[in-house]
């Protein structure tokens, strides 16, 4: 069998099946929107993102699953229009609060989803989906954003692995593979007669985790809900480790052009 043969948006949505992982819901990033504050916008990740952009011959941005902010904020200064897309209210609200302080008004915050039906999104000279692509149907997602992007994609999608320590994942006896990771991205890419290219980014720094809350939250949002029993095996696990855990994360920066004028 070829690559030609292989039906990577099917086996892409299996995979996601098979880690019994959805995609995070908007009362969930509400939650975080009021508990995280300014953390959302702001680091390292956001400026080396921007940094490999190529605004040149660009007035306009789409930014998909915008959060509050942390990309489309820096970058309202350089562009003339922002269509911001997210589908948490409490996001949004925080973006527009930020851009109303800073006094942007070229950005055009929407309560939007994937799944939604984007026939109202007006196209962009550049779409961008930074850190947001956990999504049901990859293809649909990759399609929509060539679709709406005059010139130029920009997205980073996980590397791989778990998002805790293997360690972990083998004393709560986790049997489920982790998510999908950026090959699918650049497989169906290819399968779309695209020739993306792939960087890789620090998401941030690694967290230190000292409470057992923290590790947690961390290993829910990575693995999943944790039954009774797992959560003990945690706890232990927690209790013989050093006070302070580096829990690294890595991204790929995937870009593209799609030469639409």
């Amino acid at each position: 069998m070829t690559l030609a043969g292989i039906d990577f948006a099917r086996l892409y949505r299996e995979h996601m099946a098979a880690a019994g992982r959805t995609p995070m819901r908007a009362d969930d990033w509400d939650a975080r929107a009021a508990q995280a504050g300014k953390r959302l916008t702001h680091g390292g990740y956001a400026d080396a993102f921007i940094a490999r952009m190529d605004l040149t011959d660009c007035d306009s941005l789409l930014d998909v699953g915008c959060g509050n902010g942390a990309l489309c904020l820096p970058l309202a200064a350089r562009l003339r229009r922002i269509v911001a897309l997210d589908y948490s209210p409490a996001m949004l609200d925080a973006l527009r609060a930020d851009a109303h302080a800073q006094g942007a008004d070229n950005i055009d915050a929407r309560l939007c989803a994937w799944e939604d039906d984007w026939s109202a999104i007006p196209a962009c000279d550049i779409a961008i989906a930074s850190r947001s692509m956990h999504v049901a149907d990859m293809a649909d997602a990759l399609a929509k954003l060539h679709a709406k992007a005059r010139r130029r994609v920009y997205l980073t999608h996980r590397t791989g692995g778990y998002g805790v320590p293997l360690d972990i994942v083998q004393a709560l006896e986790h049997r489920r593979p982790p998510p999908p990771d950026h090959l699918y991205v650049l497989n169906l890419l290819h399968g779309m007669g695209l020739q993306p290219r792939v960087d890789y980014l620090d998401g941030g720094g690694a967290a230190l985790v000292t409470e057992f809350d923290d590790l947690l939250r961390r290993t829910v949002r990575a693995l999943g809900p944790l039954d009774a029993d797992q959560q003990a095996r945690l706890r232990r696990w927690h209790e013989r480790q050093p006070p302070l855990r580096m829990l690294p994360r890595r991204w790929a920066f995937i870009r593209w052009e799609t030469a639409r004028d």
